[in-house]
């Protein structure tokens, strides 16, 4: 039913996040040094900037990537959104009914 592929997304975006994270309270800061803070491996790291990069929520410079002169308000935006997709999810497990297994 695709939980796969979403479980996989909700990794990604964990990932991101992280990165997201670091970024705020190190910028500026390189693809070696998140990957060494975060532990993720440096091609991860360089997909994640990149997606963070095209969502607007980091800047590139020469001495690394900082976060946008506006993430308070975007980190607020995704917040609102994280909230909006739980309730969501929420909802739709209500759907399905209870099932009692045999022990």
């Amino acid at each position: 039913m695709g939980l796969e592929r979403l479980a996989n997304q909700v990794e990604k975006e964990s990932r991101d996040l992280a990165i997201l994270e670091v970024v705020i309270e190190q910028g500026p800061i390189g693809i070696v040094r998140l990957s060494e803070e975060t532990g993720i491996p440096e091609h991860k790291v360089r997909y994640s900037l990149r997606m963070l990069e095209d969502d607007e929520l980091v800047d590139p410079t020469p001495q690394g990537a900082i976060p946008a002169d506006d993430i308070e308000t975007r980190v607020a935006t995704i917040n609102e959104g994280i909230d909006g997709l739980v309730e969501r999810l929420e909802e739709l497990e209500e759907l399905f009914p209870a099932v009692e297994t045999a022990d």
